[in-house]
């Protein structure tokens, strides 16, 4: 099985297509924008166009060897890396080797569905040891293309994580010193978290967000769940395709960003209760390690918050929550939900973002969001230390 069709992006595509014709393509880009546009589906599309045997004026002529190659995720030339879980009892030593076993394994269950997910409750990074995989693969001459083509999705995974320093210094010296024709592609929804040193090396390409009805599209062509849940899925995405699929129910279960987003709820409606107890409570059920797995969360609850300020001053249109527009007024309404001081409380959340990425204690972490969100919202004081 190929992956899917491209969705989207056009005009960005014919632009590629035109400086891949004139010679102009950068050796070095960085796809950057939201989460689950498209990006990686992209690069590899990229990819394609730059190993076809016969580029036709709309991109890759989609029936050469090389194009089916790379569609199926088996050109030689063609190298996809992104984050992958920690293989769990894998030495120091043998860390590499056990990353590059799993990338195989997750491009063969690719070969599989076609569709790329943008998210995973695993939690995932570029370690040094996959970086090392990337280098040895550089080294070796290309098989069929005139030069290897290199993707590294999520790159940002490669500051916020365990050997994140070797990780991102041993891709910048393969970018301050590409082999032979090399090309590189990166994707990142977080550019600003990549080392300045290889931002300043790639040329950045934004990726917007798509409309809503291309997602819409997109969800009956691939997936097609019933036109009441595409509708919401597509609303709730924000232009990503991706976002739209991780909200979809799996085998009865919420999928994994409505689970978050009834979760990141929680948080802001616990927060601003009549009594903190609420908060506290909320903070002692999350799992006392993995805190990377609240960084998406965390986006949520900036979500929730600006819609609560959109209820609270009547603009209703704005709400990107909007099944959720009744509770939303009647809280905001119990609560005395001021909307100029909700972007008070956004630092809160940044906060806590980082404290995440530091792998704190999850519960001390949200118990920490909670005071500070009720201290923002509420004119209720933070607590000091004797009073924690």
């Amino acid at each position: 099985m190929s992956l899917h069709d491209l969705i989207g992006h056009e005009a960005l595509r014919s632009s590629l297509v035109r400086a891949h014709q004139s010679g102009t393509l950068p050796a070095a880009l960085l796809l950057h924008g939201p989460r689950g546009v498209g990006k990686q589906r992209l690069a590899l599309w990229i990819a394609q166009l730059t190993v076809c045997a016969e580029p036709i004026d709309d991109g890759p002529c989609e029936a050469c060897g090389p194009c089916r190659m790379t569609r199926s995720l088996e050109h030689p030339d063609v190298h996809w890396y992104f984050p992958l879980p920690r293989p769990k009892a894998a030495s120091k030593e043998k860390l590499a080797a056990a990353l590059e076993a799993a990338r195989f394994q997750e491009l063969a269950e690719l070969r599989e569905t076609s569709l790329v997910p943008s998210w995973s409750d695993d939690v995932r990074g570029l370690y040094l040891g996959t970086i090392k995989n990337l280098r040895t693969s550089a080294a070796k001459r290309p098989t069929m293309a005139e030069g290897p083509v290199f993707i590294v999705g999520q790159s940002e995974l490669l500051v916020p994580q365990e050997a994140s320093p070797e990780a991102a210094n041993a891709l910048l010296k393969l970018l301050e010193e590409p082999p032979g024709q090399a090309r590189f592609i990166l994707t990142s929804s977080e550019p600003g978290m990549l080392l300045p040193t290889i931002r300043s090396r790639t040329v950045p390409v934004h990726v917007p967000a798509l409309p809503r009805q291309t997602v819409k599209d997109f969800l009956a062509q691939h997936l097609e769940p019933d036109e009441k849940t595409r509708n919401w899925a597509a609303h709730l995405s924000q232009g990503s395709p991706g976002r739209a699929m991780a909200f979809l129910p799996d085998d009865g279960e919420p999928g994994p960003l409505e689970a978050l987003r009834r979760r990141a709820f929680e948080i802001v409606t616990s927060a601003t209760a009549s009594s903190p107890a609420a908060g506290y409570r909320l903070a002692a059920s999350f799992p006392p390690a993995r805190a990377r797995q609240l960084i998406d969360l965390f986006t949520f609850v900036e979500e929730w918050l600006r819609d609560l300020a959109a209820a609270a001053a009547g603009a209703d249109d704005l709400v990107i929550n909007y099944d959720a527009l009744g509770r939303l007024k009647k809280h905001a309404g119990s609560a005395g939900i001021v909307p100029s001081k909700v972007p008070e409380a956004f630092p809160a959340v940044e906060r806590a973002r980082e404290l995440a990425r530091g792998n704190v204690n999850p519960q001390l972490v949200v118990s920490g969001l909670v005071r500070d969100l009720r201290g923002a919202l509420l004119d209720s004081p933070p607590l000091t230390g004797t009073d924690r």
